[in-house]
């Protein structure tokens, strides 16, 4: 049985735990197995299973998909990792179990109820959690809560499917307290009081609900012959993807927009993320689950020379890989990050073959033609121009590999050639020196590429009568009308961990009212690409469960508050960071947009009442502070008339005695 959450078989925890992460199968629940292949799993079951439960360094849930992060499915991994290092592969089987509270699969009928989750129908639910350490089996005639009856289920949903899972929850339930009537009554406990529940579970349609489920043999047989049939017709090879990232927010957001379009192109086989990091870069990277990775030392820093040129990373994450992964695949595709995928590249449509590597062309690599060519080949003639998409069949790539990474070394020594006119880099810095690398090596063994225009596109360029891209290159800055993307400018922007970040959103195709059918076209493309990695991001924050947008707009609300407060310089500087942040919050459709545009209104409302509130208060402390001043002048004035009378009579009884 399928247990997809054992995320652990894609990361660095297969990767630490078995010498065949490849063979890692994600399972559990239901196993059958013969009993020679059990003899030699149990040893290396148990002692995996200790063995993971001991890194307790590598039990965060991001690593093995554990929620509670407490190395509780250590087993399970102890299982899968077992499992791998004997070599056991398994037939893995939907059909047969199913959680209580799942919808099942139009169809299907689960033979086997696995209650080890919490589920509910209706306001009833039950979790065995509850129950850890309820003496329920003990006490006679005492039962789990009763669940809804039939035709209470039957009057709460109208989907039938989801109707179905309804009465598998309740189906669960009940015959657990069905078993605990039985036990009570074999133990002698007395008959238990009448009710309508227990008569429920006596009646003929508690037995109908309940019957038996048998594995349809034809059925499966059937399913058999006609993936056999399937399979002789084709019998194309077995093909595996490549990619080389580094440990960085650049590479992480490129990486969630690959993924995104490999699981949407109909690409045959799995893919690979080659991740080049230092130890020090490992300790604090967060992007472990965003792909299935191969880790390998990173070669940013040359190791004798000092020279610092990340690009050589590809070449020798790709040798790490052929020297450290058994593979079964026949032909590789080799990616860069900066990549969408729009369909499948698979080496039967292209004509690829051992020998005869199939790449897109690249012909500003003008050294192939000139004395860089001469310098670092022995045969300048085979040089092709090519690069970006890469199908090598398997047994090419194993010679090649090691070459690939010695003449991308060498051409990154030879500054002397460095120059423009040489090498076609506008910027003569030797950069492309892994390109010219692959080439080289190419051409030394004779591999002679088929050049195909039709595979891939740089957004920006227009494309060609016709073609049928299958990748997007975004290397290169490329816009329409005012809005434009290069990935240079993200290079420092966490897009991946700051929840719903996302580039500016290209315009609506509906505006692209060219009349220039080749211009049209090719904006078409630049907005399909830009949307492809919005929707990539969008739905990456969605799975990393990011906070609902209204706590989001009340953070943007609390942040425009404190910029009202500021000074000048740092109004005008904090409303360009939250106009950024609008900018990256999720692409919405618009139910959800409209959602966000009345939240905002409240929220602008609250603060004019706030406002007001406030208002209200100063004017009557000023009303109060007025009449408290009035009050003391008149008192002021009381006493000096009071004052000057009795000053006058006293100087009027003094004349009167004088007189």
């Amino acid at each position: 049985m399928v247990a997809r959450y054992l995320k652990g078989c894609d990361n660095i925890l297969a990767q630490l735990h078995t010498a065949h992460p490849e063979f890692c199968d994600k399972v559990g629940g239901i196993l059958v197995m013969h009993i020679d292949d059990l003899r030699a799993l149990a040893p290396l079951w148990l002692s995996k299973t200790e063995e993971v439960r001991q890194d307790k360094s590598h039990w965060s849930t991001n690593i093995t998909g554990d929620i509670y992060g407490m190395g509780w499915i250590s087993e399970m991994y102890g299982y899968s990792f077992g499992a791998a290092e004997v070599g056991l592969r398994h037939k893995i089987n939907d059909d047969i179990m199913i959680y209580p509270g799942y919808t099942p699969r139009i169809g299907i009928e689960p033979l086997i109820l696995h209650y080890g989750l919490p589920f509910k129908v209706g306001n009833w639910s039950f979790s065995k959690l509850e129950h850890h350490e309820d003496g329920i089996v003990y006490d006679c005639n005492r039962l789990f809560p009763p669940p809804p009856f039939p035709r209470e289920v039957e009057m709460m949903e109208s989907d039938q499917n989801v109707k179905r899972g309804l009465y598998l929850s309740i189906e669960c339930i009940n015959t657990l307290n069905e078993g605990l009537l039985l036990h009570h009554t074999s133990v002698g406990c007395p008959k238990p009081d009448w009710s309508k529940y227990l008569s429920f579970l006596k009646s003929k349609k508690f037995s109908e609900l309940t019957k038996p489920k048998y594995w349809s043999s034809l059925k499966a047989e059937n399913k058999v012959t006609v993936q056999q049939a399937a399979l002789s017709e084709s019998r194309q090879p077995k093909i595996h993807t490549l990619f080389s990232t580094e440990c960085s927010s650049y590479f992480d957001w490129q990486t969630v927009g690959l993924m995104h379009s490999f699981h949407l192109s109909g690409q045959p086989g799995n893919i690979t993320r080659l991740l080049s990091c230092t130890d020090e870069e490992l300790k604090n990277y967060k992007g472990h689950d965003l792909a299935p990775t191969h880790y390998v030392p990173s070669m940013n820093m040359h190791p004798l020379t000092g020279d610092w040129y990340p690009a050589i990373n590809k070449p020798a994450a790709v040798l790490h890989w052929i020297n450290h992964v058994q593979t079964d695949a026949e032909f590789i595709v080799i990616l860069d990050a900066d990549m969408i995928m729009r369909g499948p590249i698979t080496p039967w449509e292209y004509g690829a073959k051992l020998g005869h590597p199939v790449s897109t062309p690249y012909e500003y690599l003008i050294g192939c033609d000139n004395i860089l060519a001469k310098i670092h080949t022995r045969n300048p003639s085979a040089c092709d121009k090519v690069g970006g998409v890469i199908i090598m069949h398997i047994d090419d790539l194993r010679r090649f590999a090691m070459l690939w990474l010695h003449k991308s070394e060498e051409v990154r020594a030879d500054k002397e050639h460095y120059a423009t006119n040489i090498t076609g880099d506008i910027y003569a810095s030797g950069w492309i020196s892994e390109m010219y690398g692959y080439s080289f090596a190419a051409a030394e063994l004779n591999l002679r590429h088929i050049i195909r225009s039709d595979i891939l596109i740089y957004p920006g360029y227009v494309p060609l009568p016709g073609a049928k891209y299958k990748v997007f290159h975004y290397g290169l800055r490329f816009g329409v009308g005012d809005w434009s993307f290069d990935k240079a400018d993200w290079r420092n922007n966490d897009m991946v961990n700051t929840c719903w970040a996302k580039f500016p959103e290209p315009p609506d195709p509906s505006a692209i009212t060219k009349g220039d059918q080749n211009a049209r076209e090719r904006d078409l493309l630049s907005i399909e690409c830009g949307r492809a990695l919005n929707k990539a991001l969008y739905l990456h924050h969605k799975r990393r469960n990011c906070p609902r947008l209204s706590t989001t707009i009340g953070r943007v609300s609390k942040k425009m508050e404190e910029v009202s407060t500021s000074n000048k310089f740092e109004r005008v500087t904090q409303r360009s960071s939250v106009t950024t942040f609008g900018r990256k919050v999720e692409s919405m459709d618009v139910t959800r947009q409209q959602a966000v545009e009345r939240a905002a209104d409240t929220v602008s409302r609250v603060h004019r009442s706030s406002r007001l509130a406030r208002s209200s208060k100063v004017w009557i402390i000023a009303v109060w502070a007025i009449s408290v001043l009035v009050f003391l002048l008149v008192i002021s004035m009381f006493f000096s008339d009071r004052r000057r009378s009795v000053s006058r009579s006293r100087a009027s009884r003094s004349q009167k005695a004088h007189i």
